[in-house]
C-alpha cells in the first residue's frame, strides 16, 4: 500500500498508462452501474410553465439611465419573486405549502423575458398540473398587485405556456451514465495509485 498523501511518481503514472484497457472498461461498468441506478430510482419527472414578463423601461423612465434601470428592474423582480412563493399564491396549488418550497417547485429567470415555472413529482400529469397552476396564480397575484398600486402600472405579464406542458425526467440518464462512469473511474485511479500489488 502507498502513502495516500505521498507524491505520485513517474512509475505511478505509467501505472496508470499502461491500464487503459481497464479504464475503457470501468467507463463502461460505471455507466451500467450509473443507468441501473437511473431505472432503479429513477428521478421525478419536471414540468415547466412560461410567463413572459415585459418591464417597459421606456414607459416606466422615458428619459431613463442604466442607473435607473438596474434599480427598477431589481426592485420589482424581488417583489415580484416574493408573490410567487407567497403563501396566496402557493395555498391555490392544493399542496402542502412546506413541500412546495422544499424542492417541488423552481423558479428560474426571475428578470425581464421568460419567467419559468419548475414542477417535479414522480407523476408528469402533477408534474405538469403543478406548473401550469402556479404559473397561472402568480399571474392573477401580480395582476392584482399591479391594479392595487403595489408594483409598476407598465409591467406586463403573458401566460405564454401553461397548457399541454413538455413533462420530462428531472436529471437525464446521461448525467448518471456520467457520474457512474466518473465515480467507477475515481475508485479504480486510487486502486491503481495506492494499492501495490503483490509480488512473489
Amino acid at each position: 500500500m502507498n502513502p495516500l498523501f505521498t507524491s505520485p511518481s513517474l512509475d505511478d503514472f505509467i501505472r496508470l498508462l499502461k491500464a487503459w484497457r481497464f479504464w475503457v472498461l470501468g467507463a463502461i461498468i460505471g455507466a451500467v452501474i450509473g443507468a441501473a441506478f437511473y431505472y432503479i430510482a429513477p428521478p421525478p419527472y419536471r414540468a415547466k410553465a412560461t410567463i413572459n414578463v415585459d418591464f417597459n423601461f421606456e414607459e416606466a423612465f422615458p428619459a431613463n439611465t442604466d442607473r435607473q434601470d438596474f434599480y427598477y428592474l431589481e426592485r420589482e423582480s424581488r417583489k415580484m419573486v416574493e408573490l410567487a412563493w407567497s403563501d396566496d399564491v402557493l395555498g391555490t396549488l392544493n399542496v402542502p405549502i412546506e413541500d412546495l418550497r422544499t424542492g417541488k417547485l423552481t423558479l428560474s429567470q426571475p428578470a425581464e423575458a421568460g419567467w419559468h415555472f419548475y414542477a417535479d413529482d414522480s407523476d408528469p400529469q402533477t408534474a405538469a398540473a403543478l406548473a401550469s397552476a402556479w404559473a397561472d396564480a402568480f399571474a392573477e397575484k401580480v395582476q392584482s398587485e399591479i391594479e392595487a398600486g403595489n408594483l409598476n402600472e407598465f409591467i406586463k405579464l403573458d401566460v405564454t405556456q401553461s397548457e399541454n406542458l413538455p413533462k420530462e425526467r428531472s436529471i437525464s440518464i446521461s448525467n448518471y451514465l456520467f457520474a457512474g462512469a466518473s465515480g467507477f473511474l475515481l475508485l479504480a485511479a486510487f486502486a491503481v495509485l495506492f494499492v501495490t500489488p503483490k509480488t512473489k
